[in-house]
């Protein structure tokens, strides 16, 4: 009976999953089917600032996240990118036939906020190659931030599952950048993320023999005060 009632114990702390903030540079923590990073990769371009992630709740194969920070400084840089990572298998773009997902989100802050939400997808060559194409999909661009690109201007506008998305093209060394950033901020989004992967295979030549390797959503903030990122639902899949 003692060990019966430890897994509900066990299982309601998980449900929950209130744990303390992380805020070290590359912390991170494992819960369901993500991996949820504090990622503050370019940090030392900030003259100040920090950043907190914490897991709110989890439930099935939907999670609640946040992230806190004020950053200062370098206001055309990217200072972090906290974000939930997908735990799967990389599969060929030819053998997926849908990524379903929602995402819920509020975003407050004091003062002037230069940010995107955005989700954020690597394909290679290979399973466990390096990253040759990345494609973002923008729910928001706060304060003027914008993406990469060759020329400062969309190269296509592309509805996608009801949202109107500018496209924007540009490399990141070796990576190529794809970019699609929806003309008005949305905040609450379902759909299905294979449909970005659709347009790109039949107008920008993206190979459909490229393994989709990685799978993330959160926030890239360039300078906010005082700034909460909150994501009350969210989920994702590969099929």
């Amino acid at each position: 009976m003692k060990g019966f009632f430890a897994a509900i114990l066990g299982a309601a702390a998980i449900a929950s999953a209130s744990a303390a903030n992380f805020c070290g540079q590359w912390d991170s923590t494992t819960v369901g089917n993500y991996i949820v990073y504090n990622d503050l990769w370019n940090m030392g371009q900030a003259t100040s600032g920090s950043q907190c992630t914490g897991v709110d709740k989890v439930s099935g194969s939907t999670i609640a996240w946040h992230t806190s920070y004020s950053w200062a400084g370098a206001s055309n840089q990217v200072k972090s990118y906290a974000n939930a990572a997908l735990k799967f298998t990389p599969k060929q773009l030819k053998s997926i036939t849908s990524i379903p997902t929602t995402m819920k989100y509020n975003y407050t802050h004091s003062g002037t906020l230069v940010a995107d939400v955005s989700y954020d997808l690597f394909t290679s060559s290979t399973a466990s190659g390096n990253n040759e194409y990345e494609i973002m999909v923008w729910l928001a661009a706060y304060g003027g931030a914008g993406p990469i690109s060759s020329t400062g201007k969309a190269i296509a506008t592309v509805t996608v599952g009801g949202t109107k998305f500018n496209l924007f093209k540009g490399p990141n060394g070796s990576t190529t950048v794809f970019s699609f950033v929806a003309v008005k901020t949305v905040t609450s989004f379902s759909g299905d993320l294979m449909n970005f992967f659709n347009y790109l295979t039949k107008n920008q030549k993206l190979p459909t023999s490229q393994y989709l390797i990685t799978v993330e959503a959160g926030t890239e903030p360039f300078t906010g005060k005082s700034a909460k990122f909150a994501v009350s639902s969210y989920s994702v899949a590969v099929k």
